[in-house]
């Protein structure tokens, strides 16, 4: 990093943000664009990280990155339908003269993200924020395992399918094709394929035969005959994981462990 102690620099700011869903851009400081590793990083002047302090502790790592508003880039009903949450992104020093010589400066994903009238302010959250979760999981009267995942082991191959979207009022749709099961979408998710809404996810509240409720209504405007993926959901109860999936063998939660009401009960209550 010789580079970096010469008399005059040639230093620029980067950053490299990857959406969840694939989408990758590159912003830059520097007034003209840079190609960097095959992306192109676009001049952003207007983007500025907080000051930035790397530390060997294990103390949470963040920072904040502000920026102004760019329908080309980062635009408000983007951020606000939350398609950049939990974006990685990367931010590094690099000579705009040669872009191999560059510095890492830290790494982390969108948390927070309040927008304002000058632009929007993104909290970024380092690897070691993952340090201040639970060490060992809680007793719960459900199921702390996901639908599908190694600890539940429900084949979900024919838990999903795909569908249209025939009606929109608010949270609530009607698809062209009936539930499997009563209340079969009930705490699944619903995945939008075609539409303004295309590429994010919304939770499922409960399902009534073709009719699905959503936990939020559409970011954006929902169009008929939208494509939607549904996935099937679980109630995160004995009853159901044993009756409708008949896996109570692999059901994660203690629905027969006395809860702290145990400790008020008396004589004649």
């Amino acid at each position: 990093m010789d580079w970096l102690r010469e008399e005059l620099t040639t230093l620029a700011f980067c950053w490299r943000v990857e959406r969840t869903d694939g989408v990758a851009i590159g912003l830059t400081s520097h007034d003209r664009d840079l190609l960097v590793d095959g992306l192109v990083h676009r001049a952003s002047p207007g983007m500025t990280p907080s000051a930035i302090r790397r530390e060997a502790g294990l103390d949470a790592d963040t920072s904040d990155v502000a920026g102004a508003l760019s329908a080309a880039a980062i635009g408000e009903a983007d951020l606000l339908a939350g398609r950049w949450d939990g974006a990685r992104v990367a931010l590094f020093a690099v000579d705009w003269t040669d872009a191999a010589r560059r510095v890492a400066l830290g790494e982390g994903t969108i948390r927070a993200v309040e927008l304002g009238d000058d632009g929007f302010t993104a909290e970024l959250r380092g690897p070691t924020a993952a340090l201040d979760r639970a060490v060992v999981e809680e007793t719960s009267p459900e199921c702390r395992a996901e639908l599908g995942d190694r600890r539940c082991r429900v084949p979900m191959a024919g838990r999903r399918r795909f569908v249209r979207v025939v009606g929109a009022e608010g949270p609530t749709l009607t698809v062209d094709a009936a539930e499997p099961a009563a209340d079969a979408y009930g705490g699944g998710r619903l995945r939008w394929f075609g539409g303004a809404n295309a590429g994010l996810e919304a939770g499922v509240a409960r399902s009534a035969g073709a009719t699905l409720r959503l936990r939020a209504p559409p970011a954006f405007a929902v169009e008929a005959g939208a494509l939607v993926e549904l996935v099937e959901g679980c109630a995160k109860s004995l009853a159901v994981c044993a009756g409708r999936f008949g896996n109570a063998v692999n059901f994660r939660g203690e629905p027969f462990l006395p809860g702290m009401d145990l400790l008020t009960r008396y004589p004649g209550a």
